[in-house]
Parts: structure tokens; sequence; C-alpha cells
């Protein structure tokens, strides 16, 4: 067992000279033990998978129809911030027409009583107009939005809403205006757009911002008191408020602590830690210890064993007392992918690796900075909510197009122990599904419906999407001779299609079925793709795998009680499995860490149109090892 002075103590100096950090110092508040890195060469990084995550897609962008999606055909779609307020998820993000930092800019929410089905996007703070003869600096073309913090849930109940403007294409320090502020009613509508501060740099001209030439009215001037005194609370909350001080270094001295202005310390996200201790995390691995919530911090120091980018990493105490990290584990601005979380006992030592999010479609539209990958993970804010459940949930965009969000269970596991005997009767229609990964883009969902031309429920998949799929995954007891059977039904036979894997612990895929678009049960044999029969719609059929996951293994396989192959040899040499995976596209890779992420491309063909929906039922999964 570590001990507690290991964990909390400060540096020691050995006999010779050399400094050893203490992890949960100053000079080490944070450190990854595990031994799992990430493989740069596929999307899942050839990590397990954190057991139970439900993503799902909130916002797919549209912009041939725009009313599709947010009414507006704006494809640049980002910095997405999330909270829990009046029984109700909030989820904002901003929005740009085309690339990062070009005008013009608004924010935009989406909200859900339930996680699952969202709410067409609401513009909260539309793209800025000056007032006139306020002049811009040079080499500005307009106004955009930056925000690192979204909302805050006042003492007295009140829900704030918070963005911030500046001029393209530095919106910080001398190209910011301000921050806004409006309060989010019970009724979903918004009240009236107020400053609640001020850029401490100045205009152009050299004044100061204040009413006279911005374009919304200071908040003092609001005649609901409850309104003023939410925001009175906002700026009185130092640690709160730390996260605006990229935007803004506060040469008033508003930030009242002593992190120097010269510090390179973006996106901040934190934590308490058991102890009382506020553990801050910004990106590019930094970290820092307050023992005065926020008042003053520990120089903030790069944490050697936290691999990341430019990308946000996001920490919190999670339902179950524990602590997890979230983040992209590459040293890559332009590759943004996995998306991961580490947990830790008690906030300073974490360990394994797991995937939240291993999956990246393709970009269907070009801009600029338009990063590959899930990226920009950010969580519920202490103090910002907490949904029912015992669930860290997570918010991101996708290729920095599409906004996502992700529903993680603790405690968080990536093993299962015992059979698997799924027939999901129990669940409750549109519901969650227990110990299985769902990947549910907007136009291939993933959902609990009632049962075919008989009694019970049953999984869909259903997916009408031209360049994604509906993915869903179910880890169970790792084995090298594992018996797995399932019941599909597909509802379409020249149509869509349904590749079926159980794969190993790094995402090799030794045994491959798939109900082509052809209406053929296609499996893979070693290296040659075998027709073993045809398919109807409408009809059931029952799968049987009896795998021997050694290196020299192979497989058995019955469909409807007859066997169709026997000691069928596997795709991939595999030392064992432990993931059945059904999936409503072919597999992919690309792009990959060499794909180009700055070179111009048209959007993709048909992007903005639904194809033929193919629909395919799932029904009692069991699993057993042999």
């Amino acid at each position: 067992m570590i001990n507690k002075a290991y964990r909390y103590g400060i540096a020691l100096m050995l006999g010779s000279g050399v400094g050893v950090a203490q992890t949960g110092s100053i000079h080490e508040p944070v450190r990854y033990v595990g031994g799992e890195t990430v493989d740069p060469q596929v999307h899942e990084g050839r990590l397990r998978y954190a057991v139970g995550v439900e993503s799902r897609q909130t916002l797919r962008v549209n912009r041939t129809h725009p009313e599709r999606a947010d009414g507006f055909g704006w494809t640049y779609n980002h910095a997405s911030n999330l909270c829990y307020w009046n029984d109700t998820f909030y989820q904002q993000y901003l929005s740009n027409p085309v690339d990062e930092h070009i005008a013009p800019g608004q924010t935009l929410i989406v909200t859900s009583k339930d996680g699952r089905s969202w709410s067409k996007p609401t513009v909260v703070f539309p793209p800025y107009v000056a007032p006139k003869g306020v002049k811009i600096p040079k080499g500005s073309d307009g106004y955009m939005m930056h925000q690192r913090m979204g909302f805050y849930t006042a003492p007295n109940g009140r829900l704030l809403v918070l963005a911030f403007y500046g001029h393209t294409e530095e919106p910080f320090r001398e190209g910011g205006i301000g921050r806004v502020v409006r309060e989010a009613y019970k009724d979903g509508t918004y009240g009236p757009i107020y400053f609640i501060r001020y850029s401490s740099h100045t205009t152009v001209d050299g004044m100061k911002w204040n009413e006279k030439n911005t374009s919304y009215p200071f908040y003092q001037t609001s005649t609901d008191k409850g309104f003023v005194e939410a925001c009175t609370a906002l700026l009185s909350d130092k640690l709160m408020t730390l996260q605006w001080r990229e935007e803004d270094l506060g040469l008033d001295g508003f930030y009242k602590n002593n992190l120097d202005k010269s510090l390179d310390i973006q996106a901040l996200s934190y934590y308490h830690r058991k102890d009382g201790k506020v553990v801050a995390l910004w990106k590019r691995s930094k970290a820092a210890l307050s023992d005065d919530e926020g008042m003053t911090f520990s120089t903030p120091v790069k944490v050697p064993t936290l691999t990341m980018a430019g990308g946000k990493q996001w920490g919190q105490r999670t339902d179950d007392g524990r602590y997890a990290i979230a983040y992209n584990p590459i040293e890559m601005d332009e590759h943004r992918f996995p998306l991961t979380v580490i947990t830790s006992d008690d906030g300073a030592i974490f360990d394994n690796m797991l995937l939240v999010q291993g999956e990246v479609p393709p970009r269907r539209f070009f801009g600029r900075w338009k990063d590959f990958g899930p990226c920009y993970v950010r969580g519920i804010e202490e103090g910002n909510g907490n949904p029912p459940g015992n669930d860290l949930w997570l918010s991101y965009s996708m290729n920095k197009e599409d906004i996502w969000i992700s529903r993680v269970p603790t405690p968080v596991r990536y093993a299962v122990k015992g059979n698997v005997n799924d027939d999901f009767d129990g669940l409750a229609l549109n519901g969650g599904v227990p110990d299985w990964n769902v990947y549910a883009p907007q136009w291939a969902p993933v959902t609990v419906v009632n049962t075919p031309e008989r009694a019970g429920k049953c999984l869909e998949l259903s997916d009408r999407d031209p360049y994604d799929y509906a993915r869903a995954i179910r880890v169970f007891e790792e084995g090298t001779h594992i018996e797995c059977s399932l019941k599909v039904q597909p509802a379409q036979s020249q149509s869509g299609s349904l590749e079926i894997d159980l794969t190993d612990r790094y995402g090799n895929r030794p045994v491959r079925l798939r109900f082509d678009e052809k209406g053929n049960i296609v499996v893979t044999d070693g290296g040659v793709e075998k027709v073993v029969q045809a398919y109807r719609p409408g009809q059931w059929y029952s799968l049987t795998f009896s795998v021997n996951a050694t290196l020299t293994g192979y497989f058995d396989l019955s469909i409807n009680g007859k066997k169709v192959l026997e000691k069928a040899a596997l795709a991939e040499a595999v030392k064992s499995v432990e993931r059945l995976s059904l999936r409503t596209g072919p597999y992919r890779n690309l792009p990959n860490r060499k794909s180009p992420n700055e070179d111009p491309h048209p959007p993709l063909a048909g992007a903005d149109e639904p194809v033929t929906r193919a629909v395919f039922f799932v029904d009692d999964v069991m699993i057993k090892r042999l």
C-alpha cells in the first residue's frame, strides 16, 4: 500500500541532490501510474472500454438543410459545456459558419430530460453587433464568441448562462470585449442579456469597456434583485471565475490569486480532494494545488505522466466517491482521439486508462482548425447539478463539427465476471442498456424497442447516415474458449449491413460475420470471406459461435441450429476474446494520424441527405466461458 506521506508529502531531497517530486504534492499534484498507453495507429488506441458508456450525438450539422440541425447550417461547433438544473440537462456550445475564430459567432443550447432525446438548438447569445462608432482592432473583421465556462447555479437557485464576446481572430486580452450573462428560466425561456464583466484591457482608443461602447447593459441595471444577487455571488466565487482568466488576465486585479499573468495556463478544470485541497488542471498536462479555495495556488507544473496536447482535460470527483480525469492522451493538436478516462481513489494517483469514445467518423465539412476526433471534453462543474444515478456525464465536440454527450457509469470498470444473459425484456423502452457500450449518432440510433411479432423487448440498431453507423458493444468475461449466441432479425435484405465481431481486449477482430446489403450472411474464414447462406427480411436468425481464441485458434458457427462452419480459421491471431461488437457499417480507421487536417476539401458527397434506412433487431445475447 502507498502510504499517506508518499501521496501528500512535499518533495524530498536525496543525498545526491536530486529532487523527488512526491505524488500529491505541489511538485506533482497528480500521477498516472497505469501501464496502458495509446496505440496511435487505431481509433480505439488498443485500449479496453469503460463498461456501459452510452454516447449519443446531440447535434448533427447540416449545411444544406439547416432545419434538420440548428436552423442556420453552420458547420463549426465546439467548446461545449454542461449542467443539470430543474431536472434538465443543458448543453451549451459555440458555433461559426465554417471556421474556428472566424466571424460571425454565436452560442446555442440544447436541452434534455433524460440525456437521450435532445431539443433543437436555441440561440442564447447571438452574433455581436457593436454600437455605431466603436472601432475594432486592426486586422479584425468582426466578432466571435469564446468561453471556458457556460453555467453557474447560484446559491439562490438561479441558473446563469454565460459566454464571452471578442474580436476575430484573437478574442483574448486586447481582443476581448467582455463576458455576458443571462438567466435561464424554468419555463425554458431566457432573460435579457447583460454584461457581467468587461475586459480589463482597453479599446482601440484606449478607453475602458463599459455600457457606452458595448451593446448590452451592465447586470447591475437589472430590476430583478434575484438575478443581480446571483451575478454578485458568481463574481465573489474566485475559484469559479478563475475559468475566465485566459480570456481576460484581470489587469484590474479581479483574479485575486498569485498566478503570474505570464503563465500559459488554459481551460481550467478543478475538483476538491478528500483532504480539502483543490486540484487545478489545465491544457497541456499542467496542474497545481490550492489550500484556500483558489485564492492562492502552487506554481503550475507539467505532469510528466499525463500525455496531452491542446485539447482540454476534465477532472472531477465522481458519485462513487472516487475521481476521474478525461482527456485525449496524444501529443498531437490536429488528431485528438481517442477520448479516455483514468480513475483514482484519492484524486492524486490515477490508474486504468479506459476508452470513453473510440470512434472517429469522417469529417464531413472542412474548416480551419477543425481537429479530428472527440475533443474539448467538459463535465458538470461542482455545484452545477447532479443528475439521477451514479454516472459521470461528459460533453464534447466531434471533429469540431457535431456535439456529443457520454454517460459513464461509476464505479468505472473494464472487467465483467460471469455469464452474459441479456434478453432486454426488463428494460424501459428508449431507456439505457446496462453493461452495453452504445455509440448512437442522430441518424443511426441504438434503441430499446418492443420485439417485432412477439412479446418482450429487444435492441434495435437503425441506420440512415451516409457516413456514420450505429454501434453496440457487450464486454464479457475474458476467455480463450467461449460460446456466444444471439438472435438477429434484419428488417430488409437489399440495403444496409450489420457487422458482428468478437474482439480481444485490444480491438483485434478474430471472428467476423456480416449481414451484407445483398441478402447474404458472410463470414471470414482466415483470410477468405465466405457466403454461408442467404437471409430474408423479417426472419430471426439464431447465431452461435464456439470460439477457441488461442494463437492457433478457430471457431465453429451454427445458424438456426445448423452448423455452417467448423474449425474456421481466425481472421487475426489473438490470445483471448472479451467483446461482442455490433456495427451497422464497415470497420474504419480513417482519418488516421497521417490524414491531412488543414488541406481544404469540398463537403463529402451527400453528407446532408439520409440514405435508405436499415434496421436490425438483436435479442437473447448469451455468452459463457467453456
